[in-house]
């Protein structure tokens, strides 16, 4: 990597070789605090130096919005923490369609792992959404929107418990990443089996099951430059706490994303659907509003946009007054 270049001071640039860090790979694909122990500084120069990595080595055309400018990142972890029924599964079963395109029209030209933990994977509202790309993509040749066998094209793997997970990511995972069969895996959700699998007492234990899996996916994304979407879900803050305390993203909210800072500090870019209305299901869910919120990233400053759930998926909020921030909408 040429750190010339990057615009940042050259303390933190020489704190960077120091340390080791040559190349792109190495700075984004490490937590902040990983950064701040191998260098040695602050956690706003480390923010800076992630930053400007980031922006100096984005390649790739935008895989979901604007609010991500540019998309998730092919290698790391990215969290969408959010209630029941906030609409998650829906943007995991949307990029596994966006993965798909060219990369001229903002996918990967290749399929999408699905790893179902708790619920069966929704193959209804997917074909919903394959009969509905044309509405939800107009601006694309339409004999590239029939062209696509989008079903053909997604794997879909069922985990009942940590060890076939396990086995799952280290076998049959990586046959498919390195045939080129896909380059998206989606993981829903990570919590599901570490809050059946250990009790309270067990918390360390715990720990070093969640460091494992997010090494496992983390050595799958940067091998095979790949995105990793984990699907999380959340927990509700202790009642005598102030909730102030807790803040995830831009909004006090009375939920955190689950399985706490073990977790927490493998990611890369924690991201946060906040439905903005009581609904029971889906059916009735669509065309209320949510809140779409970057809590952290490398490269990107804490935002949020409006968005919708419809037939077709999920679309941003095209008004001005939609965007939190910085003006942006999403469009997977």
């Amino acid at each position: 990597m040429d750190f010339r270049q990057l615009e940042l001071n050259p303390r933190i640039i020489s704190a960077a070789k120091k340390a080791n860090l040559r190349s792109a790979r190495d700075i984004l694909g490490l937590s902040g605090p990983d950064l701040q122990r191998l260098t040695r500084l602050s956690m706003s120069d480390v923010q800076r130096l992630q930053a400007a990595v980031a922006v100096a080595y984005r390649r790739s055309p935008p895989v979901t919005d604007r609010l991500m400018r540019g998309g998730i990142p092919l290698s790391g972890i990215t969290e969408l923490a959010g209630e029941s029924g906030a609409g998650k599964t829906q943007i995991g079963l949307q990029l596994c369609l966006t993965v798909q395109y060219p990369q001229v029209h903002g996918g990967l030209g290749s399929g999408a792992v699905y790893i179902c933990t708790e619920d069966t994977f929704p193959i209804k509202r997917l074909r919903q959404l394959i009969t509905q790309q044309p509405r939800l993509r107009p601006e694309l040749p339409t004999d590239l929107l029939h062209g696509l066998c989008f079903s053909d094209n997604i794997y879909i793997e069922h985990a009942a418990d940590l060890g076939v997970l396990q086995t799952c990511l280290s076998q049959r995972v990586p046959i498919l990443l390195a045939r080129g069969l896909a380059r998206l895996v989606v993981l829903d959700s990570v919590a599901a089996l570490f809050r059946c699998e250990f009790t309270a007492e067990e918390s360390s234990e715990r720990a070093r099951h969640l460091v494992a899996l997010a090494s496992t996916l983390q050595r799958l994304s940067h091998s095979f430059n790949a995105p990793v979407l984990c699907i999380n879900q959340v927990t509700d803050v202790v009642e005598h706490c102030d909730a102030s305390q807790f803040r995830c993203g831009l909004v006090e909210s009375p939920v955190l994303p689950a399985l706490g800072m073990a977790w927490a500090n493998q990611l890369l870019v924690r991201l946060m659907m906040r439905r903005l209305g009581g609904v029971p299901s889906l059916e009735a869910a669509i065309g209320v509003p949510r809140r779409l919120e970057v809590v952290y990233a490398p490269h990107l400053p804490r935002a949020s946009c409006l968005c919708h759930i419809g037939e077709e998926g999920v679309r941003g909020d095209l008004s001005p007054d939609s965007a939190h921030i910085v003006s942006s909408h999403m469009d997977l």
